[in-house]
């Protein structure tokens, strides 16, 4: 990563941060160190990171992270919508909305891993009706895709032509 590109990152992880404080703050819950630790090392992250890379990154030589602290710390920022879990990956990623309340749908690239999250506005009427027809009842709207990135579309057909 370029220099530039690292200090607009380090920029938009501290804004995230202070934002995901603000939330908190407005909601009466407390975004305590260990919580803002894993939530920056989240956003830090490029794609997706699973909890026992965030135990890895996060303890110490003398001083170790277990995991039910972890998960705990995982449910929390889940709970106040600043992050996603990726269930097809085990893992979990930065929310672009955080603190908002938002149906999701996430294209994840199998070649990069990027993930690009959208939230196209009639995906949640069409689960909705589907729902209904079926009788079922939606606890949680997230939706997975799968498949190639632009970029790495393009990095495979260069690869083609080159003889």
């Amino acid at each position: 990563m370029s220099a530039s590109r690292e200090v607009m990152a380090t920029m938009q992880t501290a804004q995230a941060l202070d934002a995901a404080e603000r939330v908190c703050a407005q909601r009466g819950v407390r975004l305590t160190a260990l919580r803002r630790r894993i939530l920056r090392q989240i956003l830090k992250t490029e794609g997706v990171i699973k909890a026992y890379d965030l135990i890895h990154d996060l303890s110490s030589q003398d001083r170790s992270i277990k995991p039910p602290t972890v998960y705990r710390s995982l449910a929390f920022l889940l709970d106040q919508g600043f992050i996603h879990r990726i269930e097809s990956l085990n893992g979990f990623v930065a929310c672009n909305h955080p603190g908002e309340a938002h149906e999701t749908l996430l294209m994840i690239c199998d070649g990069c891993g990027h993930i690009d999250e959208l939230h196209p506005e009639h995906i949640s009427e069409a689960l909705d009706r589907a729902a209904d027809e079926k009788g079922f009842t939606i606890s949680a709207k997230v939706v997975e895709l799968h498949g190639t990135c632009h970029a790495c579309r393009g990095a495979a057909r260069e690869r083609r032509a080159t003889p």
